[in-house]
């Protein structure tokens, strides 16, 4: 399997990579800056979601109802978005409007606005959905979990989106203050679909060549991790829910690990195949005691959690527990089957070409390679990645990464005579 485009760097550093696909007539364009949520603190908390958000509600040259309206009479879509450690942005439309596309993502990109009136709506529909998390067992169980592993005072134990103790307090300077502080050097823009990558060049270069920042682009750096050394547990009390959800894990590797293909094996095994692997089998279907049981690894440009998570009946939690520490146990124990890898490997390595059957899924994969530096052969190369993977690599991994005795459990739901306590 192997891809070809082609990659220029604009004057003011930043990257692009386009791929040339003339069988669809659409584009499709993602591209990041550096600078996140970890650029907030405990106590702007939110800051970088609710930044990204207002700039596209307003800018020097349209109104939101503006950009709305523009967007809408060609059937494209545009946006801005933060994460973690990055700024999204892009959109699609027909190729036909790639320029229009563009001149919509610079004006959000170069011209916002921010303004009051924007901000304060946006504020209530946040809050709005803040409030409405803390009436989710699923949503709150993991965000204790990740305050549990991480820590309240690092970056990664926060969320995203802010809460609801942070989210007041933010103004329009801190909204300014994030903006000013994104750097286009060393940021990325994927181009996909029905156009010329010379032509894409030369348009993305008019457009954001000449956004030039006086200012160094800022040290996106995370401070130190400190592991856990304890088991710890948080039970978030509600009373009113049938259902108690629970996330129980602990830090996994980051995406550019050697090991991160045998633990996205092993994770594929312990919680991803059929109904959701080892896990599924156990604590669903053979004890019946969850709705749902899976696991996930979410290995980024920093340690993400590996992780079990389930929705179960508020009177067997102890026991979804003890089983899911049992699986845990098992497979940090012995090497998983033959069967089991194969498996395994046959619906990794399949993955792949189904997400390239879109201009979505190439933009995100070369999008993905670029982030992590996975080399421009990184399409070819995957297979192999996935196929050399043994089980003793997988049990190497489990046992470097998963613990039985050392992990973080969240649990929200009603409250049982039955449980531990915290």
């Amino acid at each position: 399997m192997n891809l070809q485009f082609s990659k220029h760097t604009l004057s003011n550093g930043l990257n692009v990579i386009v791929k040339e696909n003339h069988h669809a007539q659409s584009v499709v364009v993602r591209g990041y800056l550096h600078g996140g949520a970890n650029w907030d603190t405990a106590d702007t908390a939110g800051t970088a979601a609710f930044a990204t958000g207002v700039m596209r509600r307003g800018t020097k040259n349209r109104t939101f109802t503006e950009i709305n309206e523009t967007v809408e009479s060609v059937a494209a879509t545009v946006y801005v978005n933060a994460g973690r450690h990055m700024v999204g942005f892009g959109g699609k439309s027909l190729a036909e409007d790639f320029s229009l596309l563009v001149e919509l993502m610079t004006d959000n990109l170069l011209c916002p606005t921010f303004p009051e009136q924007e901000i304060e709506k946006l504020r209530g529909q946040i809050i709005t959905d803040l409030q409405e998390l803390d009436d989710d067992p699923r949503g709150l169980a993991r965000r204790h979990f990740r305050e549990l592993l991480y820590g309240p005072n690092h970056p990664y134990g926060r969320p995203v989106d802010g809460t609801l103790a942070t989210m007041p307090g933010l103004n329009r300077q801190h909204l300014l203050d994030f903006y000013r502080r994104l750097h286009p050097r060393d940021g990325a823009i994927v181009v996909v679909g029905d156009v010329q990558a010379d032509a894409v060049c030369d348009t993305l270069e008019a457009a954001l060549g000449g956004w030039q920042p006086a200012h160094t682009p800022v040290n996106s750096d995370l401070p130190p991790l400190q592991p856990l050394t304890t088991a710890v547990r948080k039970n978030h009390p509600m009373p009113s829910k049938s259902q108690t959800d629970l996330v129980l894990g602990s830090l996994g590797p980051v995406r550019t690990a050697p090991d991160f293909y045998a633990a996205y094996v092993g994770d594929t095994i312990l919680g991803q195949l059929g109904l959701g692997g080892r896990i599924g089998q156990s604590v669903r279907d053979e004890h019946g005691l969850a709705y749902y049981a899976r696991s996930s690894l979410q290995g980024g440009l920093g340690p993400g959690p590996w992780l079990v998570y389930a929705g179960v009946n508020p009177g067997v939690v102890e026991q979804a527990v003890d089983l899911i520490l049992a699986e845990i146990t098992r497979f940090r124990q012995a090497p998983v089957t033959a069967e089991e890898l194969a498996d395994a490997k046959a619906y990794l390595t399949g993955i792949l070409p189904l997400q390239m059957e879109t201009n979505e899924g190439v933009a995100w994969i070369l999008l993905e390679s670029h982030i992590y530096q996975l080399g421009d052969d990184y399409i070819a190369r995957y297979p192999d990645l996935i196929n050399n993977v043994t089980a003793e690599a997988v049990l190497a991994a489990a046992q470097k990464y998963l613990n039985d005795e050392i992990f973080a459990l969240a649990v929200a739901g009603p409250n049982n005579q039955s449980e531990r306590s915290q």
